[in-house]
């Protein structure tokens, strides 16, 4: 039997990731944790706090957990931009006896900007759209792999789904 997969994105906001998560989960069965809608589920009207993120990637590591531990494939979809965040996840896959992929989605800035800062864009009924110093914020911060980090690079430009499929099928 195989090792359930955790999968977990790098990259800017705009770049592709939950176009990428669903791919990966249509394809693998794998089961799509969206941190954006649960954020909206969990809160009337979130604020991106910093309490309000704890209390959400708390419940949502704990899911991911619960459901790697059964077994199941997890496409986690949020960012995890920074290398501690990256190796909590390592942990967790591990401590359940899943298998981590890192998937870095690269756009240029411009490109994830343009997608990104777009207060007036809706998507599955809620408003996804930021604002521009909330894009900077989090790009700023961004820390690309390290040397020690296996990961698919994906060009979040120009997404096809037959590469896609390739490029994190085993």
């Amino acid at each position: 039997m195989l090792r359930p997969k955790l999968y977990i994105f790098i990259g800017y906001p705009g770049a592709g990731k939950t176009t990428v998560s669903k791919l990966i989960a249509d394809h693998t069965g794998a089961v799509h944790v969206w941190a954006d809608a649960e954020r909206h589920k969990l809160f009337k009207r979130p604020t991106h706090s910093q309490p309000e993120s704890l209390e959400l990637y708390d419940r949502l590591n704990r899911r991911a957990a619960q459901l790697l531990a059964a077994g199941k494939s997890v496409v986690y979809d949020t960012n995890f931009n920074f290398y501690a965040d990256r190796q909590k996840m390592r942990q967790i896959a591990e401590r359940n006896g899943a298998e981590t992929v890192l998937i870095w989605i690269t756009v240029p800035k411009e490109t994830a900007k343009r997608r990104a800062v777009n207060e007036t864009d809706v998507r599955n009924g809620y408003p996804v759209g930021m604002t521009e110093e909330q894009f900077d914020a989090i790009v700023n911060k961004l820390e690309p792999p390290t040397k020690n980090e296996k990961f698919i690079k994906i060009d979040g430009s120009k997404l096809d789904r037959r590469e896609v499929i390739s490029l994190v099928s085993p």
